[in-house]
């Protein structure tokens, strides 16, 4: 049975990293002494090392260990005796990038879909979908494929903003990139806003974190999902 939680962010503003969702972590790892962290989307660019430990530190409040799959020789007996993972923000091209290149995005679906819990955060929600062709995020580097783990039959888009009519910034909203999107892709996508996040339990999906979320249908009207929604037979 599938056990996830796909969070829009990590860090709530004014809060530490992880804060807001650590009660929430504390269940879904529960059977775990140690997590098994993957850093390949290196937020501003730190190190694999600096990311495992700012992690570690939050980790260690509710008394799991980190490990960070980097300090493996094999990244793939990593995954396969984990006993927990938690991929977390940063760039989701360079993330995809790595997991393809390591040859472990298949095996990390896998494994995931089997019921080894699974957290992720920012550009670790965005690999949760089908694609990765909603992601907020600059294409600095190219992977060789957007197909990312499919633990939902939808895709993300984490940090969702609304429009703002008071702001004179002149670009497209996210709104309007997602149906930029629609105009050649089928595929339903869910906007997340900061704080929200998925809990998907087997075949169950429910949105908690007391907010809606936007739902955005090809051919059809956006539309605003109330706290605690069931998204299970979203696709």
């Amino acid at each position: 049975m599938k056990k996830i939680i796909i969070a829009s962010t990590s860090t709530l503003s004014g809060e530490k990293y992880l804060n807001y969702l650590l009660p929430e972590l504390k269940i879904l790892f529960k059977d775990c002494t140690t997590v098994l962290f993957i850093p390949y989307a290196r937020p501003s660019g730190i190190t694999h090392d600096d990311y495992t430990k700012i992690v570690a530190t939050a980790f260690s409040k509710i008394n799991i260990n980190i490990k960070g799959i980097h300090e493996f020789e094999n990244p793939t007996e990593a995954i396969q005796n984990a006993e927990g993972i938690f991929v977390g923000g940063g760039n989701t091209f360079l993330l995809v990038t790595q997991l393809y290149a390591y040859k472990i995005m298949s095996l990390l679906s896998a494994t995931i879909k089997s019921g080894i819990p699974y957290l992720g955060t920012s550009a670790g929600s965005n690999i949760c979908g089908l694609t990765m062709q909603t992601t907020n995020d600059m294409p600095i580097i190219y992977p060789p494929s957007f197909q990312t783990l499919g633990l939902v039959l939808f895709n993300i888009n984490p940090h969702y903003l609304d429009a703002d009519s008071t702001s004179k910034h002149m670009g497209e909203s996210r709104e309007t990139r997602i149906k930029e999107f629609h105009e050649f892709n089928t595929i339903p996508v869910l906007g997340l806003r900061e704080g929200s996040w998925l809990e998907v339990k087997g075949a169950k999906i429910t949105l908690k974190g007391g907010l809606s979320a936007r739902l955005f249908q090809k051919e059809k009207k956006a539309i605003e999902l109330a706290n605690e929604a069931d998204l299970s037979d979203l696709k």
